[in-house]
């Protein structure tokens, strides 16, 4: 299997403080990979040691096989990037700003280009700077489809973005880049549920896991239990259990490794007296928060 993106051991350090701690991951061609965490989890900091916007502290990072201190002109050609805080040449008009980038593309697809600017409904003859905040990413986000890239990289592309306008930049690339490996940070995690082939949970400079979504939305369940009367609280929980609480007659929690057999026959050791089990699905957004409560909670 080929690895567009590596990352090995991956620490970047801004004086004192660690950003990247021993970061490593590897995200497979093809796949949608969505790097998630809270704001300051190391996100942009991974993409910009990445695309050799910044160098690392220690570790190694590789982009389509090449080092990513040595990435040339021939491998940014086959690299998009779009950011929430892009630098774009404001006094460029739409028009000029898609054309002027074709010199630089080998496999600039001038058809592709202008079906893009008509979808996302981009005005030609308007300048960069006149656009609104959602127009530019737009704009961004067509001059990097349109030389059909191998690698989409995307930095936090949906913040400030109202619902339509966020639903009309995914309907824009995911159809375009069909075979293209896309690498996606967020925090917006309800919609990169939608579309995200693979999930990495970044939590101050860690990665604390990545996989699957669809093998880590099988995992996590909440468990909602029914006694008939007040229950009788263990000392110690399973270590896959999060959030536990006891409301009245009902305990509730989140089971991290869920599995219909173990998950009952733990539910059964430890609350014998049960009177009625649910077992509910979690969307990634209630995951995400679970996850950032508990480790708060380790922490205090």
């Amino acid at each position: 299997m080929s690895f567009p993106i590596r990352a090995a051991n991956l620490t970047k350090c801004f004086g004192r403080t660690t950003v990247l701690d021993s970061l490593s991951l590897e995200v497979a061609e093809g796949s949608i990979y969505g790097l998630v965490g809270s704001n300051g989890a190391g996100k942009t900091t991974t993409i910009k040691v990445l695309m050799n916007i910044l160098r690392p502290t220690a570790g190694r990072t590789e982009i389509l096989g090449i080092d990513s201190r040595r990435l040339s002109p021939r491998e940014f050609a086959q690299i998009g990037y779009v950011s929430e805080n892009q630098e774009m040449p404001d006094w460029m008009t739409v028009g000029y700003f898609m054309d002027y980038w074709r010199h630089f593309y080998p496999t600039w697809d001038a058809a592709l280009a202008a079906d893009l600017v008509r979808q996302f409904e981009l005005p030609a003859d308007r300048k960069l700077r006149d656009l609104s905040h959602g127009m530019r990413m737009k704009a961004a986000l067509a001059s990097s489809l349109a030389y059909r890239p191998r690698l989409l990289i995307l930095d936090e592309p949906f913040t400030g973005l109202d619902a339509l306008v966020r639903d009309e930049l995914i309907e824009g690339f995911l159809p375009r880049a069909q075979g293209t490996t896309i690498f996606i940070s967020s925090h917006d995690l309800t919609e990169i549920e939608t579309f995200t082939s693979h999930i990495g949970y970044l939590e101050h400079g860690h990665l604390m896991f990545a996989e699957e979504l669809d093998t880590l939305s099988a995992r996590f369940r909440e468990i909602v239990l029914t006694f008939p009367g007040r229950p009788a609280l263990p000392g110690e929980w399973p270590s896959g259990w999060l959030k536990p609480e006891a409301i009245g007659p009902v305990v509730r929690f989140i089971d991290t490794q869920f599995s219909q057999e173990r998950t009952l026959a733990q539910v059964r050791s430890v609350f014998p007296d049960f009177a009625d089990i649910a077992v509910n699905g979690m969307p990634l957004r209630s995951i995400f928060v679970t996850l950032a409560r508990a480790s708060r909670a380790n922490a205090a």
